[in-house]
């Protein structure tokens, strides 16, 4: 039985540093293949899965390795791994624009680790991002209230005949009221079209601007090993 568990954890250990190997190398579908080799041989190794996250990480398969960090933060490791786990955790929301779920694992990571700098770094990132999409929630909220407020009262155009006047007179006044009243209903028409149109394309505008600050805030390295 020694000889056995012997024998698996070198079989372990030869996986986590093949992947290792091929980590360094960007080489990172064929170390989550390593990995996963690894946690085969023992599902508890922590590195294993650790490295496995940052694997699926690299691979911007950033809900997968959300999840593989989420399973090992309560692993019996150091406080300083289990920050570790808590950063690339941050990470892995922060990719996906889950800033709220970012900021809490980058939170709890520096209650681990409170001198760690990258994940201040990251929280302080983490924390504007979340502000401003907190800001453009409101903004959109704010619109769609607008907008609804605008239909409710749009103004009514009862008209009152002149009934002193000969039929002639209130036949030509009904026609050009009508008239009016449909000028006025299609340019209403026309001015909400518009307004939707350019609310659409704002947007649009937002959620690339969005995308782009997320692209140039970019989070710290993840932690490895």
């Amino acid at each position: 039985m020694v000889v056995s568990f012997g024998v698996l954890a070198q079989s372990e250990k030869k996986s986590v540093r093949q992947g290792n190997r091929e980590f360094k190398k960007g080489e990172f579908i064929d170390s989550e293949i390593s990995y996963r080799l690894a946690i085969e041989t023992n599902p508890e190794s922590f590195k294993a899965n650790f490295n496995l996250g940052d694997a699926l990480y690299k691979q911007e398969k950033w809900e997968e390795a959300s999840t593989q960090f989420e399973e090992i933060a309560n692993a019996s490791v150091s406080e300083a791994d289990k920050a570790s786990v808590y950063h690339n955790l941050g990470n892995s929301h922060f990719k996906m624009q889950q800033f709220d779920k970012s900021v809490e694992a980058y939170k709890q990571a520096l209650r681990l680790n409170p001198n760690d700098m990258e994940t201040k770094y990251n929280l302080a990132q983490a924390q504007r991002m979340l502000q401003q999409q907190q800001n453009n929630d409101d903004q959109q909220d704010k619109q769609k209230d607008d907008n609804q407020n605008g239909e409710n009262d749009q103004p009514q155009n009862n008209q009152d005949k002149d009934k002193n006047k000969d039929e002639q007179q209130d036949n030509d006044q009904q026609e050009q009221q009508q008239q009016q009243q449909n000028q006025e209903q299609i340019s209403q028409e026309d001015a909400q079209r518009m307004l939707q149109a350019l609310q659409s394309r704002e947007k649009d505008i937002q959620e690339k601007l969005k995308e782009e600050q997320v692209r140039q805030a970019k989070v710290k390295v993840e932690k490895n090993w």
